[in-house]
């Protein structure tokens, strides 16, 4: 299950997965659920609308990309920022009351900001994600995704009750994602 909120959802990028694995693209793209979201409420709205179908159809993963950017156009400024925190923590209770009731594992993406802070200066902007303490406490697990050298990604396990902090390195090419080639 798939909420777009920022209109990058490709489903070719499924269909050369698919080929990759010898999978049928069209079994495949029959078995996700797409929505796109366009305010936060429409956005919470399909929270509903997902429980109604996992009642019927049984879903591993559901994907919020990215559960913060709404927040950012749909609260503007200071004056907004308690209210915006306050609905978003309600958006992040529902989708892990969906994940506790129906087995199903939850991603959010979220946006960063960068900034300068006094101390880092010399060091150039610090990025930081964007939803403060709310977004923080209301996930299980934390990675963080930036951009290596060349074609390289790395992730790392910023804050995890299962896993060590490390980072990974790897691609991502046309038949999915795979290891580095040194």
């Amino acid at each position: 299950m798939y909420i777009d909120v920022k209109g990058t959802f490709r489903p070719q990028r499924l269909l050369q997965i698919a080929d990759m694995f010898g999978l049928n693209g069209v079994d495949v793209l029959e078995s996700v659920a797409y929505a796109r979201a366009y305010n936060i409420d429409h956005q919470s709205r399909l929270l509903l609308e997902a429980a109604s179908m996992m009642v019927d159809t049984r879903f591993a993963l559901m994907i919020i990309d990215s559960a913060t950017a709404l927040y950012r156009t749909d609260f503007s400024g200071r004056g907004e920022l308690s209210a915006r925190q306050i609905h978003l923590a309600k958006f992040l209770r529902s989708l892990q009351k969906l994940a506790d009731e129906f087995g199903v594992a939850v991603v959010v993406t979220n946006q960063v900001v960068s900034q300068v802070d006094g101390s880092a200066m010399f060091a150039g902007p610090q990025v930081k994600p964007i939803g403060g303490n709310i977004m923080a406490h209301a996930t299980t697990t934390r990675l963080a995704l930036r951009k290596g050298r060349g074609e390289e990604r790395i992730c790392k396990v910023i804050s995890s009750p299962c896993l060590a902090e490390a980072e990974a390195r790897f691609q991502i090419l046309g038949e999915g994602v795979s290891n580095v080639k040194d």
